[in-house]
Order: structure tokens, then C-alpha cells, then sequence
């Protein structure tokens, strides 16, 4: 029941079972043609393997910010990659149960913005899979708070206003693929420009930012929907209140991204953060950078010089506090989640699934008829990652770890 080999005599026909994580029942997936045609729920030992009562089933991983991941980088400079590399970058992520991916470009001269996104339409023209995977790109700049702290470690040389004008150069350079944009909203052209994104059927999002409250609110009200990370790209000492934090907690127009690879934030802060935005609006990213899923140990990088990663997954500036990026994978961020206390593991996987994956135009679901994008994976309790055994993308088998 395990193989994601087709059955015998019905060709390009795949079942996959395993409990599933909000009900524990044991789920039979049936996969045709690259779609999921039926589901089928039972108790869990009134059928199948005890194998399969071991493992859990659920849509595959999506993740709407991913900078890179296993050494493959989606901001490497032009004349260090091809398109080969953004290949790479997803059929690594696809080995950690991540079926959707949106690669993150970040802060640079526009040049170097247009560079990246042809690169990622050449991936998505050379690889069906990568294609399938990539609904959209998401530009985490160039528009955000030039101050230290929330500009966290985007160039300040690149920072620049809003302008619509470069928008429509980054979407004529990659036939419109661009889908979300991270700004601070407190340029004064800021409103204007979220109106006319979002008329274009694009996400905006708050980050990297030191607005007031009502630059927030007004952001909100223009139309932007998302918030970048929250709780990280802040400055290390806020005013207790009000602040750009709080604004975005309160603001019900506006569902968040958190890092949740147990070094981003405090498990309080965490635990805090997700009851006030409330589980339906919010949604982890890993923010992975190329040294995750990296051997343990130190590394030269273009952006932060010489950084260690450790065996827990905390990359850090060598011989500082301070960290350098993310370096885990999201589904690590469900077994952080998961092992908080206040949330089941079905809450946590939704957070990685259900919720990103209705911001990505319907993804990380079971419905019959929708991408057999899957994953089965083991977790044992106390451990900081769920182990993968199978991962599924648009019905196609593709290697693990």
C-alpha cells in the first residue's frame, strides 16, 4: 500500500496511506493521471499495514519564501548560475516534502532582480516538475526600511521607493510570473503602489519595516494582505507600544509568515504570536538560505562573510550572537511547532499546507481532483524534524534524503 509504483494493470495509478495528521484516521490517497481521484478515511488498524498507522500523510509542503536551500541559490549572481540551479533548488526541497515552492528574490540593483527572474522562467521552461512547483516568485525588496534592524541584512546601497514603473520591467522580464512583493510602507508613494499591485492580482506584503501604525493600517487598507516573517527584520529594541509589531497582530486584513525554526523566535514569542493572529491567518515560511540542509560547520558566504551552522540548525555570524539567515527546512518548522504544547501536529501541518497553500492558488490540500502533491513522513516526539518517507509531486515519485 506503500509504493508509489503504478498498481498492477492500471497504469499511471498510485494509492498512498497513512494516518492523517488532523483526524488520525488512515487515509488512502488514490492518485490518476497526476491528480488525487478519490480519498478514502478509516479508523486507524481497521485497515491496512501497521506500517502505515506509523506514518503520516498530508499534501505536500508549501513554502512562500525560499532564498535558497542545499547549496542552490535563487539570488546567485548571474554569471555564477543558470537555470540549473533553481532546477536544483526544487528537486532539493522536493526530497524534504516542500511540492511548492516560490523562490525569493531579494534587495539588488534592478539588474541583478531582472537577472534572477529569467533565470527562473528558464528553470520552469527546462523541468515540467519545476514548472508544476513554482506557482509564482516572490520579491522580498527592494522597497523596505533602509534603517539597521528591520533591514536586516538587504543590501542599504539598493534600498529604493516604490515605483511602479520597475514593476512592470521585473514582470515584462519574466512573463508576469512575479505573484508577491515585501515593501515597508512607509514611503509616501506606498499606498498608491499596493492599490495598483493588488489590481494586478498581486500579494503584497509588510516587511522589513519601521512604518507607524497607521502607515500599517493604510497599507491594509490599499489592499495588502500578508506580513513578511513577523516578529523578525525588526529593530532589536521597540517601544513597547504602539509599534509596527503590534499593528500587524491586531490587523485582521493581514495573515502572517512566521519563521519557525526554533531560533527565529522564542517558543513564547511563537506561541504568543500565533494565538493573537490566530491559526487561519498564518502560515510558516523556513526563509531558507542556500546553507540549509548543509553538513553542520562553517562557511564563507557572499552575504555575511564567515558564518557557522549548527547541528541544530542555527546559522550564526562566527563569533557573534547574531544569526545569518534561516537554515532549515519548513517541515521542520511543523515539528517545532508541533512540539510547542498548545498546538497538534494536525494544526502545524496546516500551517505548512491548508493556509500558504490558498495564497498560492489552492494548493496543500486532499481534494479530489486537485495535484496529488504529497508527503508521508514519520515524527517522533521531541525531535526537532519530521523524517520523509515518500514525496509525491503532481503524481510524480521523486527521490528523499
Amino acid at each position: 500500500m506503500t509504493s508509489t509504483e503504478p498498481l498492477p494493470g492500471s497504469p499511471g495509478v498510485t494509492e498512498l496511506a497513512g494516518r492523517d495528521p488532523a483526524t488520525g484516521l488512515l487515509t488512502v490517497v488514490r492518485i490518476e493521471d497526476g491528480l488525487i481521484a478519490k480519498v478514502t478515511r478509516s479508523p486507524a488498524g481497521s485497515a491496512g499495514s501497521a506500517e502505515d498507522a506509523e506514518v503520516w500523510i498530508a499534501p505536500g509542503f508549501v513554502d512562500l519564501q525560499v532564498n535558497g536551500f542545499g547549496g542552490f541559490d535563487a539570488n546567485a549572481a548571474e554569471d555564477d548560475a543558470g537555470p540549473e540551479v533553481v532546477v536544483g533548488l526544487v528537486h532539493a526541497l522536493f526530497a524534504v516534502g516542500v511540492t511548492t515552492v516560490v523562490p525569493t528574490i531579494v534587495t539588488a540593483a534592478e539588474s541583478h532582480i531582472i537577472a534572477c527572474l529569467r533565470r527562473i522562467v528558464r528553470a520552469r521552461e527546462r523541468d515540467p516538475l519545476v514548472r508544476h512547483a513554482i506557482p509564482f516568485v516572490h520579491v522580498e525588496g527592494p522597497h523596505l526600511s533602509g534603517e539597521d534592524g528591520p533591514r536586516g541584512v538587504h543590501p542599504a546601497a539598493h534600498v529604493r521607493p516604490p515605483d511602479v514603473a520597475e514593476f512592470a520591467r521585473w514582470q515584462a522580464a519574466c512573463d508576469g510570473l512575479v505573484g508577491m512583493v515585501t515593501l515597508s510602507p512607509h514611503f509616501a508613494g506606498s499606498p498608491a503602489y499596493i492599490s495598483d499591485l493588488v489590481t494586478r492580482g498581486i500579494r503584497v506584503s509588510v516587511g522589513h519595516t519601521h512604518a507607524e501604525p497607521e502607515q500599517i493600517r493604510a497599507a491594509a487598507e490599499a489592499g495588502a494582505s500578508l506580513s513578511t516573517h513577523l516578529g523578525n527584520g525588526a529593530h532589536a529594541v521597540l517601544a513597547r507600544h504602539p509599534n509596527y509589531v503590534w499593528a500587524q497582530l491586531a490587523d485582521d486584513r493581514l495573515a502572517a509568515g512566521f519563521i519557525a525554526d526554533g531560533h527565529h523566535l522564542p517558543a513564547d514569542t511563537l506561541i504568543a504570536m500565533l494565538r493573537a493572529k490566530g491559526l487561519s491567518r498564518s502560515f510558516l515560511v523556513s526563509d531558507a538560505t542556500t546553507l540549509a540542509g548543509s553538513p553542520p560547520g562553517t562557511y564563507r558566504t557572499p552575504v555575511g562573510g564567515e558564518v557557522e551552522l549548527s547541528a541544530e540548525g542555527r546559522l550564526s555570524h562566527v563569533g557573534t550572537p547574531y544569526l545569518a539567515g534561516a537554515a532549515r527546512s519548513i517541515g521542520d518548522g511543523v515539528a517545532h511547532v508541533a512540539g510547542l504544547g498548545p498546538f497538534s501536529l494536525g494544526e502545524a501541518v496546516a500551517l505548512a499546507t491548508t493556509t500558504p497553500g490558498a495564497i498560492a492558488g489552492g494548493r496543500g490540500t486532499l481534494d479530489i481532483g486537485a495535484p496529488a502533491d504529497l508527503v508521508r513522513f514519520r515524527r517522533s516526539a521531541g525531535k526537532a524534524e519530521l523524517t520523509v518517507e515518500d514525496v509525491v509531486v503532481a503524481g510524480t515519485p521523486c527521490p528523499r534524503v
